[in-house]
């Protein structure tokens, strides 16, 4: 892994291969234009490739939100398949903070599928980020490999880079534990109706439960654990 490192795009070859990495990891064409990625590129924001040597393994791509609030906005990471699972995402992610950090941005945002469990655990227990707003069908159809077939719900979730991670809570102070499937992508593919009927019920029960005053505390092999 010492071979590993994490470089800015900014030649039209880099953003092309790196738009070539993205639609491998989603089986999908034109997951993050090639065109799009240099715009953002040019235009300050944050680009760059995961390389194992001269080999670009992941990508990622983010862009500075409204001036005021000192937020960037994560929209896409991706690692080739063969490298997930060997803690490159949150080498990833730890570039991404310092870059931020350079710049005088204090949060970054992103979202996720609440109902991909592993997605929950890096982003709300291992970087220890914040998850509020739940979003409903938030980009509409998704036609990729990954997504084709389910709506695109989100959760939105906020790193705040200059305070220590959200600890998880205590069995005292949780009221309210929401599971996820064990593996939602392998369920789309074998039993779309059921992956269906645990978006629906994931759905109703996070949005139930916020309206209601509580809060996204956490996250463990239960599902979201819900404070007050």
């Amino acid at each position: 892994m010492s071979s590993i490192d994490i470089r800015t795009l900014d030649t039209v070859a880099g953003i092309h291969d790196a738009a070539r990495v993205l639609d491998a990891v989603w089986g999908e064409q034109q997951t993050m234009p090639a065109n799009i990625l240099r715009a953002l590129e040019h235009a300050g924001n944050y680009v760059v490739g995961l390389f194992d040597g001269d080999e670009m393994i992941g990508a990622s791509a983010a862009f500075f939100g409204p001036p005021a609030e000192r937020t960037m906005h994560s929209h896409i990471t991706g690692i080739l398949p063969g490298y997930q699972g060997r803690g490159l995402g949150r080498r990833l992610k730890n570039h991404q903070r310092d870059w931020a950090l350079e710049r005088g941005v204090g949060r970054i945002t992103w979202t996720f599928d609440p109902l991909v469990g592993r997605n929950a655990h890096f982003n709300l227990t291992v970087l220890g980020a914040r998850a509020g707003e739940y979003l409903v069908n938030h980009y509409g159809d998704m036609h990729d490999a990954v997504n084709r077939g389910d709506e695109s719900d989100r959760l939105m979730v906020t790193w705040a880079l200059a305070e220590p991670p959200a600890p998880v809570p205590t069995d005292a102070e949780v009221s309210a534990v929401v599971p996820v499937p064990d593996d939602v992508e392998a369920l789309r593919r074998t039993d779309p109706a059921a992956a269906a009927e645990w978006r629906g019920r994931v759905r109703e029960q996070v949005r139930g439960h916020l309206a209601s005053g509580l809060r996204i505390g956490g996250f463990d092999r239960r599902g979201y654990l819900l404070v007050g």
